[in-house]
């Protein structure tokens, strides 16, 4: 059973993750029109991965005997100035669902809700690997700067990525 006020924060969570997938549809958009399909391709790829996080919530909160509360959101930002502002732009997003997720656990050990405890340890998880990954790219990003030749290598190494659903628990 999930309390008011947890059931609150899980709905704001889940329309963060939803938010997420269109941030990062916008952003693939922006790659597509720089001719940079293989991040394009890779910001797909993540656009998939946090419809399924949002999945996940919803999943959680109908199985909690909870009622999901879809929630509107602003448009994301489409127009960046350059492939290294995009994950600049994405890896402050990411700290920010950290934060968020950080917030959820909290609130979930407050009230001694063991099963919602359980179910956010996936996602603290998973928000590691998430700032990782786009730390990683960011890196990449500097030390390329100006280089084009580097950039369409990045670009080929990021369109190798595959969208792989999480494991069923």
């Amino acid at each position: 059973m999930l309390s008011a006020k947890l059931q609150d924060a899980l709905n704001e969570q889940m329309k963060n993750e939803f938010f997420s997938a269109y941030l990062y549809m916008a952003m693939a958009g922006y790659f597509e029109a720089e001719d940079l399909p293989g991040i394009a391709s890779w910001m797909r790829v993540q656009a998939l991965e946090e419809m399924t996080h949002g999945e996940k919530f919803f999943n959680f909160i109908t199985e909690a005997a909870g009622r999901t509360d879809f929630r509107g959101f602003d448009s994301p930002q489409n127009d960046f100035d350059s492939p290294l502002g995009v994950f600049q732009v994405s890896l402050e997003h990411e700290k920010f669902v950290t934060a968020s997720i950080n917030k959820l656990m909290d609130l979930a050990k407050d009230e001694g809700n063991h099963a919602a405890q359980i179910f956010l340890q996936w996602f603290v998880t998973e928000q590691v690997e998430e700032e990782a990954s786009f730390g990683l790219i960011l890196r990449k990003l500097e030390r390329i700067g100006d280089d084009g030749n580097g950039l369409l290598r990045l670009d080929e190494e990021l369109g190798g990525r595959g969208f792989v659903p999480p494991a069923a628990e």
